[in-house]
């Protein structure tokens, strides 16, 4: 039987990376899939992808930073579909902005707004499609809303603010019968890293991926695919007795100190990874 089977789920951020990848596993396990982006173009082949699979999808036009495009989401989605049974918050971005007496103000705002703001806007407006059945939050965090990043104290500041969010939402629905929980994840190869660093071709793209892939323990980036499976475990029946989680999806980064022996014995180490 299909985990997600009569399930109405709405995705944000669905267009590529870790949104995509979710869209087409929800689709594949019995879900309707409403795909919400900024993106339309690269949305809609996110759409065809999973109707060429046999699977439900529909494209909508999302900011989740817009309170009003909420608004009109959400109205949207109750005429056409009443109610709603998973939300997954996946939309996000991220930018380097210095330290923070440099870091741009409205660089701040930006990622607050779209990580952390539109998390609970889409929270606000879409919950009430969810009180008469239940279902299933997903907030995307990160691993750097658990640990800092140099440079990016925005970006680390709305993802530690999702994953405390998401234990409030947690208790605040619990009696309604809704599960919230959030996903952390590593660094993974998606778009978001090609537009921080540079793609795989590119110098300082190339000796991105090469540092992560050494001082993580598993020695390789994740990949899209890896963090829709553990967001289909918290969108299914399978986890029905975990809300207020924050699960972290790293290949192993969160759970050492400082990877001193690993730089020491870097031949060795670096022989390791992928």
């Amino acid at each position: 039987m299909e985990r997600l089977e009569n399930k109405t789920a709405v995705i944000t951020g669905a267009a590529t990376g870790i949104g995509q990848a979710t869209a087409l596993v929800f689709a594949r396990e019995g879900a309707k899939v409403i795909c919400a982006d900024i993106n339309e173009a690269e949305m809609k082949k996110t759409v065809e992808k999973i109707k060429e699979n046999g699977g439900q999808a529909e494209a909508a036009y999302l900011d989740v930073s817009s309170e009003d495009s909420v608004v009109d989401f959400a109205e949207k989605i109750k005429e056409s579909y009443g109610t709603i049974d998973i939300l997954f918050n996946n939309a996000g971005v991220d930018q380097q902005g210095g330290k923070v007496h440099e870091y741009p103000v409205e660089l701040f705002d930006k990622i607050i707004a779209v990580d952390l703001r539109g998390t609970f806007l889409a929270s606000k407006y879409l919950i009430p499609l969810m009180l008469d059945n239940g279902g299933s939050i997903i907030n995307t965090s990160s691993m750097s809303g658990r640990a800092a990043d140099l440079d990016r104290s925005g970006y680390n500041a709305a993802k530690g603010g999702i994953t405390n969010f998401t234990r409030a939402m947690a208790i605040d629905y619990a009696r309604d019968g809704i599960r919230v929980n959030s996903l952390s994840p590593g660094t993974i190869e998606t778009p978001l890293i090609d537009t921080l660093v540079g793609g795989k071709d590119e110098d300082m793209g190339e000796k991105f991926r090469e540092a992560n892939k050494w001082i993580t323990p598993m020695g390789r980036l994740g990949r899209p695919e890896e963090m829709a499976t553990v967001a289909l475990f918290l969108a299914s029946d399978d986890s029905s007795y975990v809300t207020g989680e924050d699960i972290t999806a790293d290949g192993g980064i969160m759970a050492y100190t400082w990877p001193g022996k690993m730089l020491i014995e870097d031949e060795k180490w670096k022989k390791g990874t992928e």
